[in-house]
């Protein structure tokens, strides 16, 4: 330090080369000074700021009320006080349940519209407009699935189309001579239906064919007409093929006996050949119908049976027509007797057949 009068002036050391000058001590505690009134600003600002950023928290929990309860002793209890007077003991209550529970059965009614608790729950299920939920309960209607296979319908055609194939192949003279009496009214000549007569077996064969094509055009027959759709369809081929076995074999046999009886045998035989011709021919031209009807839609269904009834109806009128000629040329009968024959015969156990099948049916 250096003396300067009666003072002593405080001398800055002396600087040392490649460094800055140090302040001198003055300065120095003017620079500490500041520094320390920065530092409690900047303490005192960041406790305001901390304490803006934290409120006080507002869910704490309050205080409990006391709400006097009345408590009655009984008389007589020995495990209670000996005096009945009434006796108030504190019991807690929580206020924030006490402020949000209605306080007595009219108050929740005013509040919720509804009786405390199984009205009130009631009532807002009434109200909610998605769901009825206290409306009737409804059964749901199921619709029993019932599973329609054309399998076995599928082999058994082809089984009856692999039948007439056998026949064809072992017994195609038969066929061509049974083809050729039936469509070349020339040609009918008693030298080949004597031919045809010495084969029973394919006529047996054929006979069978006719059965079996007769009762399955039946059975769609009936099934496509609606007498009977919930059936069994195989019980209705049966009993359409036992009908109709039934049918010719009365038939021949009535014809077997008229012409025995009436000593007019041959006229019989005339025409008992003629009414098996067209059926052997019938049956025969059914099949392509049948393989068609059993899958196809409604639409071709009703083509097919109309035209098929058109077939049947035509194969009726040319045995009407093609026994009208031997059967007179045997025995003297008019055209008119021959049509009550025919009406008596043909058409009224067609007729008979047809009203029992349909009342069996309703029936069942």
């Amino acid at each position: 330090m250096k003396s300067k009068g009666p003072f002593l002036v405080a001398q800055a050391p002396p600087a040392i080369a490649g460094r800055p000058p140090l302040p001198a001590p003055g300065d120095r505690l003017f620079y500490r000074q500041g520094a320390r009134l920065l530092c409690g600003i900047f303490i005192l600002l960041t406790w305001l700021s901390a304490s803006a950023q934290n409120p006080p928290d507002s869910s704490a929990p309050k205080q409990d009320t006391i709400v006097p309860v009345t408590v009655v002793s009984v008389a007589g209890d020995s495990a209670k006080a000996p005096h009945s007077k009434k006796k108030i003991l504190p019991k807690k209550l929580d206020t924030l349940l006490a402020t949000a529970v209605p306080a007595t059965r009219r108050d929740f009614t005013q509040q919720f519209g509804g009786e405390p608790p199984d009205g009130w729950f009631r009532a807002a299920l009434a109200r909610n407009s998605y769901f009825n939920f206290l409306g009737q309960a409804l059964a749901p209607l199921a619709q029993i699935h019932l599973r329609q296979g054309f399998d076995l319908l599928f082999y058994f055609l082809a089984a009856l189309l692999f039948y007439f194939a056998l026949i064809k192949l072992f017994f195609g003279k038969y066929l061509s001579n049974l083809f050729t009496l039936f469509f070349k009214a020339s040609m009918r000549q008693q030298q080949i239906r004597e031919q045809v007569l010495q084969a029973p077996q394919p006529s047996l064969l054929l006979n069978i064919l006719f059965v079996l094509s007769g009762g399955l055009y039946l059975t769609f027959l009936i099934r496509y007409l609606g007498f009977s759709e919930k059936g069994d369809f195989w019980a209705l081929f049966l009993k359409s093929s036992a009908v109709l076995s039934l049918i010719y074999l009365v038939k021949f046999l009535l014809l077997r006996l008229s012409g025995w009886i009436f000593s007019v045998q041959r006229a019989t035989d005339t025409y008992i050949f003629i009414v098996f011709l067209t059926n052997k021919i019938m049956g025969i031209c059914l099949l392509p119908f049948l393989v068609i009807l059993s899958f196809s839609n409604h639409f071709i269904s009703e083509i097919l049976i109309t035209l098929s009834m058109l077939l049947v109806g035509a194969f009726f009128v040319n045995r009407f027509l093609a026994a009208v000629g031997p059967v007179r040329k045997e025995i003297k009968v008019s055209s008119f007797h021959f049509f009550l024959y025919l009406c008596a015969f043909e058409i009224a156990p067609l007729l008979l057949i047809y009203k029992v099948l349909l009342t069996y049916l309703e029936k069942s």
